[in-house]
């Protein structure tokens, strides 16, 4: 047996467990149903307006908050004084390391420092766990936690690589010194890979790995073939997503489809706004916020629905379309990044430019007019999700990587 699977694998995230991750509760779900055993591990303490369900308060209950531990001065300080009387060298490289990728800027100077003495805490909760590989997701301030843990510790470190965000700025979040430190990337999609490549020195290609996020597609059965007007929308309320421009193209639809509706599941920063909007178009019949809701109310939310419909300006692969394809909804979303590798236009579904109302407006039309396009959509999106994003071969791709094989 693997000396992996003897002995834990820890996973560190910024906020764990998030209503908006539900891929990385699944994929540590998997794992440790094919044996691992995961600690999960996060910088900070998420919300409770995240905890929707059972399984993230589980979660929560069960994981290791850094910051939270941080807090006591005896922790702090023993952590500290003790990542340098176990390993000197390695304390000295991590803090040099710490300064020398850090920003321009004294307070990015200053963060890097937090990050050191975050890494100090949780490289002494790894050493009492037990565990032999750290795996992080977000490759952004967490990653960089992870990293000065792997050198403090001389415990291994991976990350899985998602985007977009971090491509906007990737000299900040120094991603060439993380991909060339780490055992291997797990990249979501080919365009991921593409987008690490051309940031990294090519000697460190071969550490990049496809390993999609993945869904169960069972969860999702039971539906009734799309035959009405219900649209719904899963995702964070931020500008990135989109929404503003759903609310535009929707309003010339309510003159063709007057019984239409948009059922808004989720949450954040820009929903005040958006529900303003939504009074002063004339949309408030026709648009619903329900705030965020448990990955089985997801679930049931995607059966009582005929289109779902995502415009987001930015995204990696965005798991809520896995879903959506794999309760057999037609979708319509905007063709950037990965997303073009999940759904094909016409296929799955209806691929149009970020930021264009008419053609948004006109996509959703077509779907909602052709109840027999709809259905045979949602087929087609169904086994697409089966053959390329199941979460049960997704983990075994990931596990092999933690073993040390190629997936």
């Amino acid at each position: 047996m693997s000396d992996t699977f003897n002995h834990p694998i820890a996973y560190l995230t910024g906020e764990y467990p998030r209503a908006t991750d539900t891929f990385i509760q699944r994929e540590v779900a998997e794992l440790r149903a094919r044996g691992h055993q995961v600690e999960t591990c996060s910088v900070r303490r998420t919300g409770a307006e995240h905890l929707v369900g059972e399984e993230q308060k589980i979660e929560a209950k069960n994981t290791f908050y850094i910051l939270a531990a941080a807090k006591s001065p005896v922790t702090l300080i023993s952590a500290i004084l003790g990542a340098l009387l176990r390993r000197p060298g390695g304390f000295l490289r991590a803090l040099l390391l710490a300064l020398r990728v850090a920003p321009p800027g004294l307070r990015n100077h200053l963060y890097q420092l937090f990050y050191f003495a975050e890494a100090a805490v949780l490289a002494a909760h790894l050493r009492k766990r037990g565990v032999r590989h750290l795996h992080n997701h977000i490759a952004k301030s967490s990653c960089t936690v992870a990293m000065l843990t792997s050198e403090l510790s001389g415990i291994p470190f991976s990350f899985t690589l998602h985007g977009p965000d971090i491509f906007f700025a990737p000299d900040h979040w120094r991603l060439d010194e993380k991909i060339a430190r780490a055992r291997f990337v797990a990249c979501i999609s080919q365009f991921c890979r593409s987008q690490a490549m051309a940031f990294c020195d090519p000697k460190h290609w071969g550490k990049l790995h496809i390993v999609h996020c993945g869904v169960d597609p069972l969860r999702y059965d039971g539906g009734d073939d799309p035959v009405d007007t219900n649209l719904l929308f899963v995702g964070r309320l931020a500008p990135v997503k989109g929404l503003p421009i759903l609310l535009r193209a929707l309003e010339p639809l309510t003159r063709q489809f007057p019984d239409i509706r948009l059922t808004v599941v989720g949450d954040g920063p820009g929903r005040t706004a958006l529900e303003h909007q939504v009074e002063t178009s004339g949309l408030a019949e026709h648009v619903r916020f329900v705030g965020y809701k448990s990955q089985t109310e997801v679930a049931e939310a995607l059966k009582a629905a005929d289109l779902f419909v995502l415009p987001s300006f930015a995204e990696g692969v965005p798991v809520v379309l896995m879903e959506a394809m794999a309760a057999r909804r037609p979708v319509v979303a905007t063709q950037i990044a990965g997303i073009p590798e999940l759904v094909a236009d016409g296929g799955a579904g209806l691929l149009v430019p970020p930021g264009d109302v008419a053609a948004l407006s006109a996509a959703i039309s077509k779907i909602l007019a052709n109840p027999a396009r709809a259905t045979a959509m949602g087929i087609a999106g169904r086994a697409k999700v089966e053959a390329a994003f199941d979460i049960t071969k997704e983990a075994a791709r990931l596990s092999d990587l933690f073993q040390g094989q190629r997936p």
